[in-house]
């Protein structure tokens, strides 16, 4: 064989394995969490992930309600690989078929309470619904920390309250609580409504739905008072804002983020292998000490418990009645733009 048919023939072979589909890079779409969550599932998840499995992975952050909606708008071609939205959203995505069956988790090694119903998608972290206040400020005028979902209803308060509207998972949870405590609940929601009309909504800066929004509120001290989430709040405070995570006395509802690979005809091998790297000891760590998310995964290390509902704090906790919230829940939050947020 010739020199020159020998560079031809090699050079033939260099550029067909340059284009072999075997070696063609995979693409993702993974929906999730935004603000700080987004940052390290972004840079301490999927990086890594990325080049062990050669895939790009886009990653498309909006609170839970929105991931919900883009579901339902793609419900007759998907786009979205992987979901993250919080348990209440899931076990609705679920009801309605945009959950595929688990592929590859060992379930042995998942703590009961995230296995969700149907099989379809499993729980990622726990995080508690309560209140945050600026320690600096309440020290400087000698007010004592919140205990109560009440102290919201304080017009000491006025105009420096911010909490997610109702279509947020901790803005939903704040009105079932306040109903709970006025005589209703999930079946009867009217209690709370009132009570955020006439008592909470007085003082209120702002209803955020933005996780850097309600951030920035706090770091600019145009908020000194609020709800939020466990995990927000220790990050908020680990990035150097004088803030602290209350539960309050009559309990602090447990919100579960979950995640689930989307059902389409053709499912990605790798969308089932992002769910299963999700649940692994290692990511849970990452995200239990990077995010606040109290680990589901058994085998899981948590170097820093902080404001995580572990331990003590995890028999603080109290559940949501999903199953009568989430038929109504559209309803709901109609009635919150009518009466709330005029």
């Amino acid at each position: 064989m010739s020199s020159r048919l020998k560079l031809f023939i090699g050079a033939s072979l260099l550029a067909m394995a340059a284009t072999a589909p075997a070696l063609a890079q995979e693409a993702l779409l993974v929906a999730g969490y935004g603000g700080s969550t987004e940052k390290i599932i972004r840079e301490q998840i999927i990086t890594p992930f990325e080049k062990a499995h050669n895939v790009k992975i886009t990653y498309v952050a909006g609170n839970s309600t929105d991931t919900l909606a883009k579901l339902q708008a793609g419900k007759d071609k998907q786009e979205i690989d992987v979901a993250l939205i919080d348990d209440g959203p899931m076990m609705r995505a679920v009801s309605l078929g945009f959950c595929a069956p688990l592929q590859g988790v060992d379930q042995s090694k998942i703590h009961d309470v995230a296995k969700l119903p149907g099989g379809k998608a499993m729980g990622l972290g726990l995080i508690a619904t309560g209140l945050m206040y600026n320690t600096k400020v309440f020290k400087e005028n000698g007010w004592a920390p919140p205990t109560s979902w009440n102290d919201l209803k304080d017009p000491k308060y006025k105009g420096k309250v911010v909490m997610p509207p109702l279509n947020n998972g901790y803005g939903l949870l704040t009105v079932v609580m306040l109903a709970r405590m006025n005589g209703g609940g999930e079946k009867n929601i009217d209690p709370g409504f009132k009570v955020m009309k006439d008592a909470v909504g007085p003082s209120i800066l702002a209803y955020e739905p933005s996780p850097a929004k309600h951030a920035e509120l706090f770091q600019t001290g145009q908020a000194i008072f609020g709800v939020w989430g466990s995990a927000r709040v220790q990050s908020l405070a680990e990035a150097g804002v004088p803030v602290e995570f209350v539960y309050p006395a009559e309990g602090a509802p447990v919100v579960m983020t979950a995640l689930c690979a989307v059902a389409k005809p053709t499912i990605s091998p790798k969308a089932h292998a992002f769910v299963q790297h999700m649940l692994s000891a290692e990511a849970q760590s990452i995200l239990a000490d990077h995010a606040g998310f109290a680990p589901v995964n058994k085998d899981a290390k948590v170097q820093k418990a902080g404001m995580m509902p572990v331990g003590d704090l995890a028999k603080k906790l109290v559940a949501a009645d999903w199953d009568t919230i989430n038929p109504v829940r559209d309803e709901w939050n109609k009635r919150w733009v009518r009466e709330i947020e005029r």
